[in-house]
């Protein structure tokens, strides 16, 4: 489901650096996380979101996630910009 929302979105930032500027600028709607990413980049994603009320979705693949974003390498994160 998350891996079909990400593909119909018209504007997605990929990675986690871009991923917390979105949440810190307030344009990210929803963020989705790779639950097999480091649980570090996990940690600081979802503190971020937790801080701005922002959902986060979890998928089970970094590989599905990058591919859903059209890339072929894994995403650890991705946000849904409004």
């Amino acid at each position: 489901m998350s891996y079909e929302k990400v593909q119909q979105a018209r504007k997605i930032v990929v990675g986690t650096k871009q991923t917390v500027k979105a949440l810190k600028k307030g344009i990210a709607t929803e963020v989705i996380v790779a639950e097999d990413a480091d649980p570090m980049l996990k940690r600081k994603v979802s503190e971020v979101a937790e801080e701005v009320n922002i959902p986060i979705i979890l998928v089970e693949s970094m590989r599905k996630l990058g591919e859903s974003c059209g890339i072929e390498v894994g995403a650890a994160t991705v946000a849904i910009i409004n």
